[in-house]
């Protein structure tokens, strides 16, 4: 977690506060010091510690800088108030960067602090309204978020992708700059470390475009969300069942280390709920709807109001066509938990196919390994025409030198499903797409491995959406 500290003095400190309340990241920590406190009711505790202090104060300023904060931003009204926070923060830290709201016309040598000129970013503003003048990029478009420039860091699950392979519904990669230079992007163009990548499209979509940029291994689930549930119809799965069900359940949140929420929907045994609410706590939330429901009648509620990543599922449910329909226009990851030891697993296995699917989702993949301790198995059918599997293939030994960790990659002289079928524990990762919804009749023809997954329906599975 990055620290940023706040010295906000006045209107435009606080309509500032307001904007980083609304932008989320889960990287940064604000530290917000105001001389008269203001009430922000949509403020993470998690993510804001709000100060009531003069930070003209040296002695109140230098205990609150005994921490490591990695920027100062000053933002106050009153030009002897701000100079005189600086010449504290000076006094403590000499080389912090300090970004200074400079209303004054105020001149600096100090390379550290940054002053930023409000009358001339009114008045560049302003520029853009005249007819015949060239119009900057940072202020095309109506100003809401909706063109965006993002820096591909090193480990991002970005990296090494070709554009074809990622889907960009609402959203485009418009340009790139590569060592200074501009890079119009094509279908095989692949994205490299430190590329800056030019977004347009809707400013919500591009949010969560540039967390999923960003984000490194030991996310997941995010950026799907940032909660796991589990669902529990007790009209559709017998006792025991039940009772192996919500114990993996427990077993995959210890490993995520994120909230479960537990939703048991028509409960007909008093001994197995009284069961499952003793796991109960802090991390886990129980939630017993007594009334006859069914699961979409609550299911994209739960997931929007609790922020789900993982939906967990029994196979029995899985099988349901209408059912798997609905999970699929959640958008979220699905786990399937079947009726075989889940802590027994240690391989992940994924069955190519000529398409690149699993391209798209190869860093979820390396995710899930990562978190839950999982070796990765690429399945080849090498009798299958192997046209982009050799791509896919070339992706995730790239993906393989970024995060460090080791691949697998199986030459199989038989269908992949007929070898997987011969493994004891392990689990399989697979692309979320429409074709899934369908009917399992409608596949009893198919060659397409993907549409084949219930052919491993006794094993643990792993649905990713292919798109966020």
């Amino acid at each position: 977690m990055k620290k940023i500290l706040i010295i906000s003095g006045g209107a435009t400190g606080d309509n500032f506060i307001r904007r980083v309340i609304q932008t989320y990241t889960s990287e940064n920590i604000y530290y917000v010091v105001q001389t008269k406190k203001v009430e922000y009711k949509d403020a993470s505790p998690a993510r804001f510690k709000f100060y009531e202090f003069d930070p003209t104060s040296f002695y109140k300023l230098s205990n609150l800088l005994k921490m490591e904060f990695v920027q100062v931003i000053i933002s106050m009204d009153d030009k002897q108030d701000a100079l005189e926070s600086l010449k504290n923060i000076r006094s403590i830290k000499n080389h912090l960067r300090v970004v200074f709201l400079n209303n004054w016309d105020l001149q600096n040598d100090d390379v550290d602090t940054m002053m930023m000129n409000s009358n001339e970013i009114i008045a560049s503003r302003l520029l853009d309204y005249l007819p015949n003048v060239p119009v900057i990029a940072q202020n095309v478009g109506i100003g809401e978020g909706e063109i965006m420039e993002v820096l591909v860091p090193f480990g991002s699950s970005f990296v090494y992708r070709h554009i074809g392979a990622i889907a960009q519904k609402n959203w485009r990669i418009v340009a790139i700059y590569r060592n200074r230079k501009l890079i119009m992007p094509s279908r095989r163009r692949m994205i490299q470390p430190n590329d800056l990548l030019v977004l347009v499209g809707e400013p919500s979509v591009l949010k969560s475009v540039y967390r999923a940029i960003k984000r490194e291994l030991g996310q997941f689930p995010e950026p799907f969300g940032s909660n796991l549930y589990l669902y529990i119809d007790m009209d559709h799965i017998n006792k025991h069942t039940i009772e192996d069900l919500v114990r993996r359940a427990v077993f995959a949140h210890k490993k995520f280390k994120h909230n479960l929420y537990i939703k048991i929907v028509n409960p007909s045994n008093i001994g197995i709920v009284s069961h499952i609410k003793e796991y109960g706590g802090d991390n886990i939330i129980v939630d017993i709807k007594y009334d006859s429901v069914t699961l979409e009648n609550t299911f994209f509620n739960d997931i929007k109001n609790l922020h789900i990543g993982l939906v967990v599922v029994s196979k029995e449910i899985f099988r349901d066509t209408k059912t798997r329909d609905m999970l699929y226009e959640a958008h979220v990851p699905v786990l399937k938990i079947s009726d075989k030891s889940f802590s027994a697993v240690k391989e992940a296995c994924v069955i190519l196919s000529d398409n690149k699917d699993l391209e798209k989702i190869s860093a979820t993949i390396y995710d899930i390994s990562e978190q839950m301790g999982f070796n990765i198995e690429i399945h080849n059918y090498i009798n299958e025409h192997q046209g982009q599997k050799e791509e896919v293939i070339e992706h995730f030994n790239n993906l393989s030198t970024i995060f460090s960790k080791s691949i697998k990659i199986v030459e199989d002289s038989e269908n992949s499903i007929q070898v997987l079928r011969q493994k004891k524990d392990f689990i399989q990762i697979l692309p979320f797409t429409y074709k899934l919804t369908k009917s399992r009749f409608y596949s009893l023809f198919s060659t397409d491995s993907e549409r084949l997954y219930h052919k491993l329906d006794d094993y643990h599975q792993i649905f990713i959406p292919v798109q966020l």
